[in-house]
């Protein structure tokens, strides 16, 4: 199939393909195309092997559909999961395997004006390290923290840039790719959405524990972002009245209070005060928020105490939520879910507590399955949801 033939039919075709493998029949009722045309398309991408026949399907009557599957490394995407503190990034083919070890470096983004050079000069070293053919790259998506509105690719809140480009015109020229940049939270949902719940539950909110607390939501089987693009800024809800000072320049935030930044910051006043005994005192150097999810981890009664109490704030917060949403599933995603076992029952009081039993009986609290690469699968989805704008030759 010529270059000149990828076009944007072929293009839905593999969109669909990319979330798993699918009879004709289904891919037409996906992406709105008659039988006819997507065989005649499969047809083509059997041929010039973008594609394979993967066995057959499920039959109501009559004879079983076969089935097709993306041909793997074809083309690969390069996903990047951001937080405050870290970068990490990763190569994925287009079966969603990671086709090199995910790296992580050093990046912090808070007034920090050499942000964005920091960004392009770790992922130019990570491509460089693994060696991979950069024209099968198709393109970056990039999650980040932050205010992202994703369709102008502007970062208000990090990632500086002066020279007259938005954040996505100045990465992709400088990588040398398109580049497609997301808010992280969205990103672990959108993960959620395609390859994790998403096929169970047409209702989500997805918690990413984290430095912040964010929040990713699922309606009627769609991502939701509102009316400007910045839905789901759950740290930053009002919940308490203790005076501190959150990062947004509000006080109160739920972020003060149950981000693993404050638990991180709790920790060391109480321990510098020594009301508790820990093993925590035995690392000889200062205590960092993975310290404690790994103590809490090993039974640490300080360190699950911690997180208990965190989780209690965002239990309260996700009450809120709960009479507003309704949702059929409450996903415990990002970082901290590392414990996740340990969020549920804190969660769980502060909801039997503040919630309407028969609005919070119908919503079940799951942790996720994804792991810690939810944010760099999600980067890949998006980039494949983006697809129509992407030029792809052979």
């Amino acid at each position: 199939m010529p270059a000149s033939e990828f076009d944007s039919k072929s293009k839905k075709v593999v969109r669909s393909l990319y979330h798993g493998k699918n009879s004709c029949a289904t891919i037409s009722a996906e992406v709105g195309l008659s039988i006819p045309s997507v065989q005649k398309i499969i047809n083509a991408l059997l041929q010039k092997g973008w594609i394979s026949e993967s066995g057959v399907g499920i039959s109501s009557g009559g004879r079983k559909p076969a089935t097709y599957v993306l041909n793997a490394n074809r083309l690969y995407i390069l996903c990047v999961a951001m937080d405050q503190f870290t970068t990490r990034v990763g190569l994925t083919d287009l079966r969603n395997n990671f086709i090199a070890p995910v790296h992580e470096f050093e990046l912090k983004l808070h007034n920090n004006v050499n942000a964005t050079q920091d960004l392009v000069n770790g992922i130019a070293l990570y491509l460089k390290s693994a060696n991979i053919d950069s024209h099968k790259i198709i393109a970056a998506g990039i999650a980040m923290p932050g205010f992202v509105n994703e369709a102008d690719g502007i970062n208000y809140s990090y990632l500086p840039v002066d020279d007259g480009h938005n954040l996505k015109e100045y990465l992709s020229e400088k990588l040398k790719m398109p580049v497609f940049i997301f808010n992280d939270s969205n990103a672990v949902a959108q993960a959620e959405l395609k390859f994790g719940l998403g096929a169970a539950f047409q209702e989500m909110m997805v918690i990413n524990i984290g430095w912040g607390i964010g929040l990713g939501m699922i309606i009627n089987g769609k991502m939701y972002n509102g009316y400007s693009g910045f839905a789901g800024e759950f740290s930053h809800i009002p919940l308490v009245k203790n005076g501190r000072l959150c990062t947004c320049g509000k006080h109160g935030c739920l972020e003060t209070v149950a981000s693993l930044i404050a638990v991180e910051e709790r920790a060391i006043n109480e321990m510098r005060e020594g009301l508790y005994t820990t093993s925590l005192t035995k690392l000889g150097r200062k205590i960092t928020a993975q310290d404690i999810l790994e103590e809490a981890g090993k039974g640490d009664r300080f360190c699950i105490k911690l997180i208990a109490e965190a989780g209690y704030h965002i239990g309260e917060g996700l009450a809120i939520l709960l009479h507003i949403m309704n949702p059929q599933v409450i996903v415990l995603s990002g970082k901290g879910a590392a414990v996740g076992k340990l969020w549920l029952a804190p969660i769980q009081q502060a909801i039997n507590e503040h919630s309407i039993p028969r609005l919070a009986s119908f919503t079940e609290i799951v942790i996720s399955e994804l792991g810690n690469n939810a944010e760099l699968i999600g980067a890949a989805s998006f980039v494949m949801e983006n697809i129509h704008s992407i030029t792809i030759t052979e």
